[in-house]
């Protein structure tokens, strides 16, 4: 199945980039290319695409914006925010406006191509990056300059047996049952448990996970 694609990008030489690589691949079809959000509002509902790769710092109008208007009137289309930019307030503020995706500038052509079929099949594409940082905003816990997200500083002293056994807890699975997913005797799941209270100083299953989850 071919999947129909918009550009709307404000810088000539990425959007000639993006342009050539709908172009030249199979599958794809290029159905218009702009450079400003106001010329997006004004063409795209016409033509109808599956997909929209939509920049999100435009000359005036942003790409936020523009997909906030555009998205109430035509809801079946996809927008895919493709940017430079990694910031949280930014990937939320476009989530919330619509965006059904959010990619990085530097992603490879054929991982981008991935991500926009994916995204037409139902999917909610994002690079490695942004959704690490969607996983933590969720979790409430920052993301590292390595990339990685930050642990509770109790969870650090728990073994990795130890925190399998505690995502167990926090399902309301009991000892017999942890015992047999982890192919473990449920005294050894007994005893895990009470090294998790112990390291975690907590006396239960409520407050061992509430601590988890950093509640």
């Amino acid at each position: 199945m071919t999947i129909t694609v918009c550009i709307v990008d404000d810088n000539k030489d990425i959007r000639s980039a993006l342009e050539q690589i709908v172009i030249m691949s199979d599958g794809y079809r290029l159905l218009g290319s702009f450079a400003s959000a106001e010329e997006a509002i004004e063409k795209i509902p016409a033509l109808s695409p599956q997909v929209v790769l939509m920049d999100i710092n435009l000359g005036g109008m942003s790409g936020i914006e523009c997909v906030r208007q555009l998205k109430p009137m035509h809801p079946d289309i996809l927008y895919m925010m493709c940017t430079v930019y990694e910031e949280d307030e930014k990937i939320f503020e476009a989530l919330a406006a619509g965006a059904n995706g959010y990619i990085l500038k530097k992603t490879a052509p054929g991982k981008l191509l991935e991500a926009i079929r994916e995204l037409s099949e139902g999917g909610a594409p994002m690079s490695s990056q942004i959704a690490r940082k969607v996983v933590a905003a969720f979790r409430g816990k920052p993301v590292l300059a390595d990339g990685t997200i930050q642990e509770d500083k109790y969870i650090n002293v728990l073994s990795g047996r130890e925190k399998e056994i505690l995502e167990h807890l926090s399902k309301g699975l009991l000892y017999k049952e942890i015992a047999n997913s982890l192919f473990i005797s449920p005294e050894t799941v007994r005893k895990h448990v009470y090294h998790i209270y112990e390291k975690l100083h907590v006396n239960n299953r409520v407050e061992a996970v509430n601590k988890y989850f950093g509640r």
